[in-house]
């Protein structure tokens, strides 16, 4: 996949104009961020989830910049860094401007028909908007299940996806130092660090 920025001249619609140089005002775009792939990691674990997303809404299509995936020895499938824009449950969030949690999609007949269900065998989902300081939703924070869970896990999904999305928006508005060479602009965040680094911290408590 070739790595891009958000291209603002290349979009028409007023609404996605303003949005597309929202991001990459704040140095967000069509390209994977370490530390992003990395907080995606960790909602999903947190979650109890093997799909995680930061997904931002692009143009014509959503694009997961922050991407957790199972390991590729999983049973489950691969998914990969871009989805139609009509594709998923993140766009009643982004159009609703609230989270949505469905324990079990099946249980909601307006949701159960989704192509992704089919597609990676979607049973429960949980998003909630990334909306910016402006109003602007910028995307979404989601995670997706193979697996219906009980109603009872609704609030605390909930409370979890509300708490992750909150964090994010804290950290993607810190001021941001110049990331190395051949790392994307993503991975400037102080606040955000891959596997790897937070791995290093610990061992060095």
């Amino acid at each position: 996949m070739t790595s891009q920025r958000t291209s603002p001249g290349t979009i028409t619609d007023p609404q996605d104009l303003h949005r597309a140089r929202r991001l990459a005002m704040l140095g967000l775009g069509e390209q994977p961020a370490l530390q992003l792939d990395a907080f995606a990691t960790e909602l999903a674990r947190a979650a109890d989830a093997p799909y995680a997303m930061v997904n931002l809404f692009i143009g014509g299509r959503q694009y997961f910049a922050g991407l957790h995936v199972p390991d590729s020895s999983s049973y489950l499938p691969q998914v990969s860094r871009s989805m139609s824009r009509d594709h998923g449950y993140c766009p009643d969030v982004v159009a609703r401007e609230k989270p949505l949690v469905l324990p079990d999609v099946y249980a909601a007949p307006r949701f159960a028909g989704n192509a992704v269900v089919d597609l990676i065998g979607i049973r429960t989902y949980a998003g909630a908007p990334l909306i910016d300081t402006d109003g602007t939703v910028l995307g979404t924070v989601c995670v997706v299940g193979t697996e219906p869970r009980p109603r009872s896990d609704g609030r605390p999904t909930l409370a979890l996806i509300k708490t992750y999305r909150d964090r994010l928006l804290d950290l993607i508005h810190q001021p941001r130092t110049s990331p190395p060479t051949g790392q994307a602009p993503g991975d400037a965040w102080p606040g955000l660090q891959p596997p790897a680094a937070r791995r290093q911290d610990r061992r060095g408590v």
